[in-house]
């Protein structure tokens, strides 16, 4: 109930603050405004009174926060008196740092290791119509395994014929 009381008096207070001649539609027509005179003066009287109530509600929350943000002016004194520079004296000269050699370098031999031992590969698997044959090493040439068919033995020779 409370909400539609509030909906309602907001759309009068909006209502009532729109010009005359846009609601009348019309301009200037022989010595008055609109066709019934305009709606200025209950826009301006109702829309004064909200705007002046809601100064009035407000006001104390001003008058307090006015007085929280007074402080006292700040007074700044003078300084006392301005002291002369601080004197530097010469920084001492250093001597240049001692030259020296490094003793050279003394390399020793790569200890020699044996190449490793490549493991036994089985690299062929013998079969009676033919073998498989391994190709490659696994690291600069992949492995391969390549099927190789065995020589069949020649036909039998032609029985000898009879002769007459």
């Amino acid at each position: 109930m409370r909400k539609l009381f509030v909906i309602t008096l907001v759309g009068a207070l909006l209502f009532a603050a729109i010009p005359g001649t846009a609601l009348a539609g019309g301009s200037w027509h022989g010595g008055h405004f609109g066709g019934h005179g305009g709606w200025w003066g209950p826009g301006a009287i109702i829309g004064g009174l909200a705007l002046g109530a809601a100064a009035i509600v407000t006001a104390p929350f001003w008058a307090l926060s006015a007085a929280a943000r007074y402080s006292p002016p700040v007074t700044y004194a003078p300084p006392v008196a301005y002291a002369p520079p601080p004197a530097y004296s010469v920084p001492p000269m250093y001597a240049p740092p001692p030259t020296y050699a490094a003793p050279p370098p003394t390399y020793q031999p790569a200890p020699s290791y044996a190449p490793p031992q490549a493991p036994t590969v089985q690299r062929e698997v013998v079969y009676p119509n033919g073998r498989y044959v391994l190709y490659g090493d696994g690291v600069r040439q992949p492995w391969q395994w390549v099927w190789v068919p065995s020589v069949s033995p020649p036909p039998p020779s032609p029985p000898p014929s009879p002769v007459p």
